[in-house]
This record gives C-alpha cells, sequence and structure tokens, in this order.
C-alpha cells in the first residue's frame, strides 16, 4: 500500500493534526539553520518551541524574536504564523480537493465541529472567500501600522514592521519584534485600535466572517437570516470584551491605572481584554499584575476566541452553550434555546465534556510540570509562586494566547515540552484529538437499568 492510499484512508483530523506536526518540523529545521539567527545556534529545543508557537499562533517565546532571528528567521515565523492561522483550513481542504476524496457524513460531520456550524456543500467557496478576506483585511491593517511606525523607522523597515505585526495580530498569535512587545506603545491610539482590530476579526471565526459577507451583498435584495452561532459569537465577543476591560478596570484601579489619564484607563483595559482572548500582546507588565486580575486573565484565555477562527481555547460558543444549560437547569427546563432556537441535546454534552476534559488537561500538565521541577531540581527565580505561574502559563499555552508572567524563558526542558504539547493540543482542539482516539462515527454504549443517587 502507497503512501497515497494511507493518506486517502485517514479521517480529516488526523490528516489535519499529521499536517499541523509537518509545519512544525519543517519550521523547526529552518529556524535552527545559521541563517535564522544573529549572534548564536539557538537550542533544538527553543527552535521547536518557537515553531510550535508560530504554527499554533500562540506567540509564547523562549527567546526575543526581535533580536535572536534575523530578516530571513523573521520572515519564516512570520510564514508559520500565516500557515498556521489561515492555512489550517484551507491547506485540508485544498488537500481534499487535490485527492478527489469525496467526503462521508461522518467526516463531514468531523470537518462540521472544525469548520462551520453545519454542513456545506459551498467549502470551497467558503474558503476562497476566506483567504480574500484574510489577505484584504491583513494588508489594511499593514497599512495603517506601516503609517504609525513611518515615524520611527525607515519605509522599508517600517513596511516589514507593519506587515508582520498585521498578520501577527490578525492571527491571533502575538509574536512582536520589540522585547516589550507593545508596552512602549501603550498610549498611541492608532496602533491600539488597529491591533485591537484585526485580534477581534480574526478572532470571532471564518463562518461568522462569511456570514457577514453575505449579509453585506445579500440584505438589500432580500432578508438575510443570520445563524445562531454567528449571534452567539457576536454576542458572547461582545460581552467578554466590555465585562473584561470593566473587571481589569475594577481591580487595577490602585495598580498600575492609578493616576493615569481616562483615556489611558479605557484605551488600556480594552486592548488587554481583547488581547487575552487568545492574542497575547501586552501594553502592560502581566508579571505586575494584581491576582484578581490574573485571574480574570484566565477566564478569558480559557474560553478564547470562537469556532473555526485563528485562536484556541474551548470557544465563545461553549460558554454561551454552559450559561444557557445552566439557566436552564435551574429553571427545571429540558432543552437549551438560544435566539429562539433550540440547541441540540448531543451538542450541549459535547460543549460540558470539553470544558471538562480541557480542566482535566490543564490541571495534569500543571502537575507534571510540578513534579518535573520536584525530580530535577529546577528553580523559577520569580517572587511568586510556581504555581500561579504555571497556572497562567498552562492556560496561555492552551488557549493560544501568548500572555506570560515572564516564566518562559526560565522554564526547564521538561516544562517547555509540557507547554509544547499544550499549545498543540489548544490549537488543534480538544475534539480533533477526541476523533482521533475514538474515531468520528457514533457508539452506542451498554443500556442499563436505571437508579438514582443524591447530588449536591
Amino acid at each position: 500500500m502507497n503512501f497515497r492510499s494511507h493518506i486517502l484512508k485517514m479521517n480529516p483530523a488526523t490528516l489535519i493534526l499529521l499536517s499541523f506536526l509537518l509545519v512544525i518540523l519543517s519550521g523547526t529545521l529552518l529556524l535552527k539553520i545559521p541563517v535564522s539567527t544573529t549572534a548564536r545556534d539557538i537550542p533544538w529545543i527553543d527552535a521547536l518551541f518557537t515553531a510550535t508557537s508560530a504554527v499554533c499562533v500562540t506567540g509564547l517565546t523562549v527567546v526575543d524574536t526581535g533580536t535572536c532571528f534575523t530578516g530571513f528567521g523573521q520572515c519564516v515565523i512570520l510564514a508559520l504564523i500565516q500557515v498556521g492561522g489561515l492555512g489550517l483550513m484551507t491547506i485540508s481542504v485544498a488537500l481534499f480537493h487535490w485527492m478527489g476524496r469525496r467526503i462521508s457524513f461522518h467526516q463531514r460531520m468531523a470537518m462540521q465541529d472544525l469548520f462551520s456550524s453545519k454542513p456545506r456543500e459551498d467549502i470551497f467557496n467558503l474558503v476562497r472567500s476566506i483567504v480574500l478576506m484574510t489577505l484584504g483585511v491583513e494588508f489594511l491593517g499593514a497599512v495603517f501600522l506601516t503609517l504609525h511606525w513611518s515615524q520611527e523607522f525607515t519605509f522599508g523597515r517600517a513596511a516589514f514592521q507593519g506587515i508582520f505585526h498585521s498578520v501577527s495580530a490578525f492571527c491571533n498569535a502575538g509574536f512582536a519584534l520589540f522585547p516589550d512587545n507593545m508596552m512602549k506603545y501603550s498610549n498611541s491610539y492608532l496602533l491600539n485600535a488597529v491591533i485591537c482590530c484585526l485580534i477581534i476579526i480574526g478572532g470571532i471565526g471564518f463562518p461568522v466572517l462569511y456570514d457577514l459577507q453575505c449579509w453585506f451583498k445579500l440584505h438589500k435584495i432580500k432578508r438575510f437570516r443570520f445563524s445562531v452561532q454567528t449571534k452567539t459569537v457576536l454576542v458572547t465577543t461582545l460581552m467578554l470584551i466590555l465585562l473584561g476591560a470593566l473587571f481589569i478596570y475594577i481591580t487595577e484601579r490602585q495598580g498600575f491605572l492609578d493616576g493615569k489619564p481616562i483615556g489611558f484607563r479605557i484605551l488600556t483595559c480594552l486592548f488587554q481584554s481583547i488581547t487575552c482572548r487568545t492574542a497575547g500582546f501586552n501594553t502592560v507588565d502581566i508579571s505586575a499584575l494584581k491576582d484578581a486580575t490574573l485571574i480574570i486573565m484566565i477566564f478569558l484565555m480559557f474560553f478564547g476566541a470562537s469556532p473555526g477562527s485563528c485562536g484556541g481555547g474551548v470557544k465563545t460558543t461553549t460558554l454561551a452553550l454552559l450559561t444557557g444549560f445552566t439557566l436552564s437547569g435551574i429553571r427545571r427546563k429540558t432543552r437549551v434555546n438560544l435566539f429562539k432556537k433550540s440547541i441540540p441535546a448531543e451538542t450541549v454534552d459535547r460543549s460540558i465534556t470539553l470544558v471538562l476534559v480541557s480542566i482535566g488537561i490543564i490541571g495534569l500538565v500543571i502537575f507534571m510540570m510540578l513534579v518535573g521541577d520536584s525530580i530535577t531540581g529546577h528553580e523559577i527565580h520569580q517572587p511568586r509562586g510556581s504555581f500561579l505561574l504555571y497556572f497562567f502559563e498552562t492556560v496561555s499555552a492552551f488557549g493560544t494566547v501568548g500572555l506570560s508572567m515572564g516564566v518562559t524563558p526560565e522554564l526547564s526542558m521538561w516544562g517547555k515540552s509540557m507547554i509544547i504539547i499544550m499549545m498543540v493540543i489548544g490549537r488543534v482542539g480538544v475534539l480533533t484529538f477526541s476523533y482521533i482516539i475514538v474515531g468520528t462515527g457514533p457508539t452506542n454504549g451498554i443500556e442499563r437499568s436505571e437508579e438514582n443517587m443524591m447530588i449536591g
């Protein structure tokens, strides 16, 4: 049996994961060659970590991107970010088209969880629209960012800065070419506005963008109905941004916001609330934030972006379903209804399973990192305890956010390996791994006689 036959028999989830790992491996090799680095040869684990972070559009870094890598190395990282943010969908669908493979019903259900809220016949039209929208939005973002940096750098350098950070922001990667990320530009309204817009557009999901594009084209001709997913994503995203900014403002009034102008306070709180959604840029020192603020940020990072987007996390729709399920349970209702539509019980059950499994994986990785430090005697030289540092770092990796309290460069090889695994799981998705392990077809468990038990 040849290689092509093996590929043809793979389910979509396995093919997506393998293509992901292939890009990571290729990126690792490219970042390891001498032409990619400036003054020294980086260890293999650091090259692998950087490539994984770029492909998984996370943004966690063990070395400074702007000084450690040459222009070639930075271009490699830029390409990995674009492939990781956009190519995971387009390359996978293109592979099916290239192989002439007909997607079965069960495989279409697997693709549905990755790309759309329902099976689509126009999947190739969707991909084409996604590519055009992505390039158009990134181009506009690059233009505005180039204008911003043209006052500081030569035009060529400003253009590269604009392109790099526009792609990084739209793909929710959080990679920056400055040692302090975006802290030196915390007062720039133009840069903050452009970065925030790119993060939001890249994080709401390609299916939602496709719906908005269709509405823009057709709403004047006929009545256009948004899908429940589109409505849920837009409402949940807006609420998380506003509530996150409000809580950050409340917890940091006597912190880094003390004595600052009201404009700076609003701008900074909104930026940090938005970037927690999986972007990873920061205009403040994360390690200097209060514990209450860090807990808020962990919550935002855990749920992350929306399905079919460049971001990770368990997704905004999952949060909406859990909220609806809880309210329905309190009211003793058997169905979860959103926007006058009933959500299938199977979808609700999967959202609950997704959250529980994700919490279990995060807890296990934190435990493994702490155990590894105990065995090897590795110490983190930070004023805060290892648990909070690892908790924040692990959730940031799982949500493919990239925010850090400064612990990433101090991780041991074991710790870096654990974070690499978390970044892959967070970007590919827990559901995708479940399809790889148990398959995409439904299975019936053994049904036995019922017996009630007490809870609560």
